[in-house]
């Protein structure tokens, strides 16, 4: 079987060759082959996505003669002839990232044209942390755009806590200027954009709770969108078991259940292998109740504090006296993200947030 192709891959000969092509139709005197030579030296294979990216956006800069400005029109107007989308439109907010700070006249309207090919959300940031009061603003018009990648951009790139980009940590210490978007948008027609509302309040939460909670009770839920937004932003603290989280979607801290014949299997594992974790949950109470069914493995580290991951299970309409068992595989395989150590591991079942019960296997080289 063929390996899955790496992301970098994604920055490759097809896509520099249509920016080239593009920006030659747009650009008098810009030589294609010299600047595809150009991108194509001895250290692209090393590079990761972004630093690709980087790069070719620095060989446009320097191939487009050096000036900003100019630059920036050319690469407008290549992106408005077509041929321009995805990977190589991210090139060109690249390129407004690195070159742009300094003239955000030009910057911040070539952006959002940009982000309707590919999202600007990296690129808009450092212009956040530039210019707060004036991005505050700038955030707040293009909540109200037309264009449903704008309107996303508004948020997305409003984040404290955006993966893959820089963190601004005057957002994650008060992010009121984020809210006033972030109103505008929760019942946003676009699932995308509600989508990234709630991204953006799962990162408030991490900061300040009791306001992520407070800001979704006060927009309501009065239809199946606005629960799924609440969901999906209460998620880091659903996981964590934050009573008032738990309490705004329905969920009694402490549900009337027992959790019973808790089994991991293998009890020895190498590394790189997997258990699978069963147990059975039942209701003791005579009414029905909403229980969310969760499952954290604390898994041995270097230090030997054990670092805890919460997976989510299930959530389910438990009927008075009913019961269910839950089944789940644990890999052991070691990933960029955690590594993997010899030794005691523990399996943790909770329902709403709470442990009610445990269970351990072994690790082994």
């Amino acid at each position: 079987m063929a390996d899955a192709p790496k992301l970098k891959d994604f920055i490759d000969e097809e896509t520099v060759t249509a920016i080239a092509a593009a920006v030659e139709r747009a650009a008098a005197g810009f030589d294609t082959d010299v600047f595809v030579a150009s991108v194509f030296d001895e250290g692209w294979d090393s590079r990761a996505l972004k630093e690709r990216i980087r790069h070719v956006a620095r060989m446009l800069h320097t191939h487009l003669g050096g000036d900003f400005a100019d630059g920036l029109a050319a690469l407008e107007s290549a992106a408005s002839g077509g041929g321009i989308d995805g990977w190589a439109a991210w090139c060109f907010n690249d390129y407004v990232e690195e070159h742009g700070v300094d003239d955000p006249d030009r910057s911040l309207p070539a952006l959002a044209q940009f982000t309707r090919l590919s999202s600007a959300e990296f690129a808009v940031r450092p212009f956040i942390a530039r210019y707060p009061e004036r991005m505050a603003k700038q955030m707040l018009e293009w909540a109200h755009d037309d264009d449903e990648t704008v309107r996303r951009l508004a948020t997305e790139g409003y984040r404290p806590r955006l993966p893959w980009g820089a963190g601004i940590a005057e957002l994650k210490k008060d992010p009121s200027p984020i809210l006033a978007v972030l109103d505008v948008l929760h019942g946003d027609p676009s699932e995308t954009v509600r989508r990234s509302v709630a991204n953006n309040l799962n990162d408030i939460s991490k900061d300040h709770p009791d306001l992520a909670v407070a800001t979704l009770a006060g927009w309501g839920a009065d239809s199946d969108e606005a629960s799924a937004l609440r969901k999906h932003a209460l998620r880091t603290l659903l996981k964590k078991g934050d009573p008032a989280a738990l309490e705004l979607l329905g969920f009694a801290k402490h549900a009337a259940v027992v959790v019973t014949d808790v089994l991991v299997e293998p009890e020895t594992v190498a590394i790189g292998g997997h258990v699978y974790v069963e147990f059975r949950i039942a209701s003791t109470g005579d009414e029905p109740q909403p229980v969310m069914i969760d499952y954290a493995v604390v898994y041995q580290n270097r230090s030997g504090t054990g670092s805890r991951k919460v997976f989510r299970g299930k959530v389910e309409e438990l009927d008075g006296g009913a019961s269910l068992t839950f089944r789940r595989k644990v890999s052991l395989q070691p990933m960029s993200t955690r590594e993997i150590f010899p030794g005691r591991h523990t399996v943790e079942v909770q329902v709403n947030g709470v442990v009610y019960a445990t269970a351990a296997f072994e690790v082994g080289h």
